[in-house]
């Protein structure tokens, strides 16, 4: 192993509801190099269990790489700009918890926290399916929608901290009404947000509402191909909406390439039908850009919290 006083390294941290990973890289030149991977249970309901398991995790990590290494974390929600407390969080022993500064003052070295959809898009704008494009923009499609834009490589996070929040953007009453669709609560307190119609969860929805089943988006789709009506309706419709909510990504930050992320990123129609269908929605000279696959998908999250804890030590 390169001499600690001379190698750089990082740790990334990706929590989710169940599990906690950290991987430690060695920073070799700029390029992320992994050393260490371990993953454990979150403990969920318990904020001080949860604290010790990063720190232990930490301390092994340290110990792969041979230094204290600064630490990058990804988790679902929200920080509060005004307040500094985590919200709206999967894993409720965090929520309304000053996570950042507990962990930092915990760990004694810097802490980074940016939600799992940043951490996705910074992980595919730096060696990931975006790379070398001059702005990006990650578009998270699981069991909501979210995102965040790169510009040269790097995450804009803006005055809140929430660049990227698409899916809690509104749908239009005349696309509903054009779609026959309810004006849907979210969990966010707003009506009619986009995630609630172009998610995973909500493409099964979309099928219960048109008559089916409520079946899994891969279901869904290989129904579809074989002509079953209901499931055929349900796949354009889903294709509309999220063509109209891609357009507005493009309008709005103009990227150079849009990168999906989550599980509906692993159906293969979108790629083909998504240029046409985002396009629709686009007034006269306005182009689609390139709509890409992830290069890491599930496994970018650590490494896209490292990457944005060397983004905050160099800034």
């Amino acid at each position: 192993m390169t001499n600690s006083k001379q190698m750089q390294g990082f740790h990334g941290i990706d929590i989710g509801g169940s599990k906690i990973e950290l991987v430690a890289f060695e920073d070799r030149d700029g390029v992320l190099v992994e050393a260490f991977r371990e993953r454990v249970a979150t403990p969920g309901d318990d904020f001080a269990a949860f604290v010790q398991a990063i720190l232990d995790l930490v301390a092994r990590g340290d110990a792969a790489l041979g230094m204290a290494a600064p630490v990058g974390i990804g988790l679902p929600g929200v920080i509060d700009s005004a307040s500094g407390r985590q919200l709206s969080s999967n894993v409720p022993a965090l929520n309304g918890r000053l996570v950042a500064q507990t962990l930092q003052h915990a760990l004694q070295r810097p802490v980074a926290i940016g939600n799992d959809c940043q951490c996705f898009a910074l992980s595919e704008a730096q060696g990931g399916a975006a790379d070398n494009y001059a702005t990006m923009f990650g578009a998270i499609l699981g069991t909501g929608a979210g995102g965040g834009y790169c510009v040269g490589g790097q995450l804009l996070r803006g005055f809140n901290g929430v660049a990227g929040e698409w899916g809690h953007w509104s749908l239009p009453a005349t696309l509903l009404a054009q779609h026959g669709l309810m004006d849907y609560a979210c969990p966010c307190g707003k009506q009619g947000c986009l995630e609630r119609y172009v998610s995973g969860p909500a493409m099964s929805k979309l099928h219960a509402h048109f008559g089916g089943d409520g079946a899994e988006p891969l279901a869904i789709v290989a129904r579809a191909n074989t002509g079953d009506a209901v499931a055929e309706r349900t796949v354009a419709v889903h294709l509309d909406l999220l063509g109209h909510a891609l357009a507005g990504l493009v309008l709005a930050y103009d990227p150079h390439a849009i990168v999906l992320g989550g599980g509906l990123s692993k159906l293969p129609h979108l790629y083909d039908k998504l240029p046409a269908a985002v396009k629709r929605h686009l007034f006269p000279g306005v182009q689609v850009p390139p709509i890409l696959p992830p290069r890491f998908g599930d496994a970018g999250g650590a490494r896209g919290a490292a990457l944005l804890i060397r983004q905050h030590t160099k800034a």
